[in-house]
């Protein structure tokens, strides 16, 4: 039986007030037998009349006992999934009702560390920015990832806090028990790469300024220096001060039979957004059933090595020297593939070609520590660096040389790819892994963008297949994130075999709000009613809900066998993976930690 257990041997407003101490429910069972026997036949009733745990008050008065109120119970994510769980044992519910009993937040309880008490520190809260990646974290503050990456070296616990982060950061990032940001919201790369690691993070935090020199961070009037100890709740968006006690994620046995119901009665596939093998593993052992959203870029920052090759490509004059520089890339690219298709076996794995723009890896705060080196590894002049790097700047980058248009400028980059993808999963098949790669081709506006690059990787399997005498399945599809290319879907259909939308940018585009800066006006939306909810967040139905609607339509329409998903940060939030579900889509993707919180999300939209 589902008991709470809130009986007390004293007056209720004695213990309210603090002047008794209650005595467990047990002790009554000695010293008034006959009443607790009633109560506990009385619990019985109303648990099986209202079908959920009950809070009951009660007193007894000599030796009567009096029933006067009951509630359905508080729950913590433990007790949710276990409540749920007994019950069906029980036969009090059946598997559809239990899949209603747990929310959302209660599995992030579950997947994330926690503060003991929320309350304790309320008077140590500094500042408040978005909550962008769920989960508590208390470190040293760094305002550097090379430092973060040192002091974690030296078993430091550490939190991360710049001004904004990029991709050059991400080994600091993954050090870093949690990270804290000044610009940025829900979609910014500090919040999709804490998101994808599970880690906690705070984004957007306006009252914060960070000075990386200094390295200190002033709010108001306090400074606060690097060293100094913080704590994150990245649940609420707190920065506060000093360690606070944190609570491990609480997983369960009853966990793992709660979640295998959720997948009898999804329609919905859950997918993972993954970068490496370690989260592609993360990714199936939360129940995962594929890749939905491999990102390569990352790929390229992992180590110096591959970051100055990357650099050779940009800055490259001739095709020769792109293609010497992108040789180097290629046994990387490849190596990162196999331990993907081997973490994967069996399950798809869809692998998005170079997306971010080319500045990012020239980032103008470090550009001058690097033209002396690049210079001489690349036979430029300082000056012929320069010149090139100037050329690639853009007034917004976002909207400039990225995604297919990448591949398109520079086409031995898509062929590279495509080849690193081709051999890794010939490599594996000869170990017995079964693999599915399915190459997805970003930012397409145009059917013929999409043809251009879908013509490139197709010719390169050819090759690479004719080379190895044997071949894989392999799938070419694209990611929908500009408006125009869900109002031209049909046409795009004719080449992609598959549709995943790209819902942070498709969302940017259709709001026109900059998911990097929108940190600066969305709190004051939200206060006013102006907004709803963050767009970034939950998916906003009647623009971004609608070109998706408009797209799914349209594509099946020419290619009725059109595999349909989305892989951007709303395929982890359950009012969108709700509303996905009722529009047909065939799956969503998130991030690892969000997998299980999606699946629940998916069974509770088809019951």
């Amino acid at each position: 039986m589902s008991l709470l257990k809130r009986g007390f041997v004293s007056k209720g407003e004695d213990v309210v007030a603090g002047i008794r101490t209650p005595q467990d429910l047990d002790a009554m069972k000695n010293c008034m037998p006959e009443a607790y026997k009633e109560l506990v036949h009385n619990c019985k009733i109303l648990e099986r009349h209202y079908k959920d745990m009950m809070d009951i008050e009660f007193t007894v008065q000599e030796n009567k006992l009096w029933m006067l109120q009951c509630r359905t119970g508080k729950r913590t994510g433990a007790c949710a999934v276990k409540i749920a769980v007994d019950m069906v044992k029980e036969g009090l519910v059946d598997k559809r009702s239990a899949i209603k009993m747990v929310e959302p937040q209660h599995l992030d309880q579950l997947l994330h560390p926690q503060f003991d008490n929320p309350s304790a520190y309320k008077d140590k809260v500094v500042a408040v920015g978005l909550p962008a990646s769920p989960g508590a974290a208390i470190g040293q503050i760094v305002f550097h990832a090379d430092d973060a990456e040192q002091w974690f070296a030296e078993g430091k616990k550490v939190i991360l806090v710049r001004t904004e982060t990029s991709a050059e950061d991400v080994g600091g990032m993954h050090a870093a028990a949690g990270i804290l940001t000044a610009r940025g919201g829900m979609t910014s790369h500090a919040a999709v790469v804490a998101r994808g690691w599970g880690k906690c993070c705070v984004s957007g935090c306006s009252d914060i300024q960070v000075d990386d020199n200094a390295k200190v961070l002033e709010v108001g009037e306090r400074v606060i220096r690097e060293g100094e100890w913080i704590s994150l709740n990245g649940s609420t968006g707190e920065v506060i001060l000093g360690k606070q006690a944190l609570s491990p994620p609480a997983l369960s046995n009853d966990l793992g039979t709660f979640m295998s119901w959720t997948d009898e009665m999804a329609k919905l596939k859950v997918m993972a957004n993954v970068d490496t093998p370690a989260d592609a593993a993360m990714a199936r052992k939360n129940g995962a059933r594929g890749i939905g959203l491999c990102r390569t870029e990352h790929m390229f920052f992992a180590t110096e090595e591959r970051i100055k090759s990357m650099r050779k490509m940009i800055l490259a004059v001739t095709p020769e020297q792109r293609n010497a520089a992108l040789h180097v890339l290629l046994p990387f690219q490849r190596s990162d593939f196999e331990g993907i298709f081997r973490a994967m076996d069996g399950l798809p794995v869809t692998i998005r070609l170079l997306d971010p723009p080319l500045h990012e890896f020239l980032p103008e705060a470090h550009l001058e520590d690097m033209v002396a080196e690049l210079s001489r590894e690349t036979g430029l002049t300082e000056e012929e660096v320069l010149s090139k790097v100037e050329k690639l700047s853009e007034v917004n980058p976002m909207l400039g040389l990225r995604g297919c248009r990448l591949g398109i400028s520079f086409p031995e980059l898509t062929e590279m790819q495509a080849r690193a993808i081709f051999e890794a999963a010939l490599a594996v098949t000869k170990e017995g892994i079964v693999v599915h790669p399915e190459i997805m081709v970003p930012l397409v506006g145009t059917p013929q963008e999409l043809g251009h690059q879908a013509t490139l990787i197709r010719g390169v399997a050819k090759k690479v297949f004719a080379e190895a005498g044997s071949s894989v399945n392999y799938k070419v599809g694209t990611m929908i994130e500009v408006p125009r290319a869900a109002f031209v879907a049909d046409e795009i259909a004719k080449e992609a075999e598959f549709f995943s939308f790209g819902t942070n940018d498709l969302t940017q585009m259709a709001f026109g709000y900059s998911r990097d800066d929108v940190g600066k006006f969305l709190p004051i939306y939200l206060s006013q009613g102006i907004l709803e909810t963050d767009p970034f967040q939950v998916l906003d139905q009647k623009s971004v809900g609608e070109l998706i609607k408009i797209a799914t339509e349209k594509g099946r329409k020419t290619n009725p066998t059109l595999e349909v998903g989305i892989c951007g940060e709303h395929g982890g939030d359950p009012a969108s993976v709700a509303f996905l579900s009722k529009a047909g889509l065939d799956y969503v993707s998130c991030s690892p930690f969000r997998v299980p919180i999606a699946r629940l999300a998916a069974a509770q939209a088809a019951v």
